[in-house]
């Protein structure tokens, strides 16, 4: 461990990571977003809403607007229901239950400007909120709208990364991989990686962070249709130059991700982030092959499912560690 220290110390610290060498934890989420929790100021002015409502999984997105819309039309129901169902017309007045179903439904047609007219407000005031309701629903919708335009026509770059990265035999020494592939059907072109790595060393008795450029045995290719296994040589130029097995998993390390891409169909840059620590670094392991021809030999199969398989690998034994 002592030697990988003084090798890694002696290389230059970059400056230009983002993040303090005084931070802690994870800095990059396994969804390549900063894990950082920002106070000061209140969660109105803290979160982009609309941010966030385009980054939610197409689940939770929907789940939150039919529960939203529920949820209008309980309390617009209960309104109605407060001042009278004798304001209005047409309920079916059988039973409490029944007149509160009616109520809803007639929330939910004039939320969305339906107006079936079987149930109308009579009266200044049920008028009056269902005027408001309409004018609400009106705004709902349009921002609903939005959103849905934004998440469908946000530029993205669809990748997938592998879960683990690997210490792998390469070129009679090693080297840290990990790979990514696209996921849709999406054309992308002159992908490039940008790569770091933040390593935790104690300094004066006191923990700080370093960061480090980590040079890949490729760092750009012209098409990203398959899979691209990126590759860091471990070598006398390399941060984790010396490091041992026990290095990798008792050190705090992290590898910081950046893939930039061009997208053919919306003509613009997409990015896409993720990161490694040590507990997602296999030591002395490679990655299985993903793709193969199909059976009629007219195309290529990427298989996604195993873009996290790899088999155990024999590392080569430097000279130094052979003394």
């Amino acid at each position: 461990m002592a030697k990988g220290f003084r090798q890694k110390i002696r290389l230059k610290n970059t400056e230009n990571s983002g993040f303090g060498s005084n931070a802690s934890g994870r800095f990059i989420n396994k969804d390549g977003l900063p894990n950082v929790q920002r106070r000061g100021v209140n969660v109105f002015n803290r979160l982009s809403w609309y941010h966030t409502m385009l980054n939610l999984s197409t689940f939770r997105f929907l789940s939150y607007l039919v529960i939203a819309y529920i949820l209008i039309n309980i309390v617009f129901a209960m309104i109605y229901y407060l001042i009278g169902v004798e304001h209005l017309t047409g309920i079916d007045k059988s039973d409490p239950l029944n007149e509160f179903i009616d109520v809803f439904f007639f929330s939910s047609q004039t939320f969305t400007t339906v107006g079936y007219g079987r149930i109308a407000p009579v009266g200044f005031t049920a008028s009056l909120v269902a005027t408001f309701e309409a004018f609400l629903g009106l705004l709902t919708f349009a921002i609903a709208t939005g959103l849905f335009y934004g998440r469908f026509s946000r530029p993205r770059a669809y990748l997938r990364f592998s879960d683990i990265a690997v210490v792998a035999p390469f070129q009679e020494g090693t080297a840290l991989m990990f790979r990514l592939a696209p996921y849709k059907n999406n054309a992308l072109t002159d992908a490039d990686v940008i790569l770091s790595t933040a390593i935790e060393v104690v300094e004066d008795g006191v923990a700080k962070n370093n960061f480090y450029r980590l040079e890949t045995h490729l760092s750009k290719i012209n098409t990203l249709a398959l899979n691209w296994t990126v590759v860091h040589k471990i070598d006398e130029n390399s941060p984790f130059y010396g490091f041992s097995e026990d290095d990798f998993k008792n050190i705090n390390i992290e590898m910081i991700v950046q893939i930039r891409a061009f997208d053919e169909v919306f003509s613009n840059t997409v990015v896409q982030r993720s990161s490694y620590v040590s507990r997602e670094i296999i030591y002395g392991a490679k990655f299985t092959p993903m793709y193969y021809p199909a059976k009629e030999h007219l195309t290529t199969v990427l298989d996604l499912d195993k873009i996290n398989e790899y088999q155990k690998a024999d590392l080569p034994v430097r000279e130094e560690e052979q003394i």
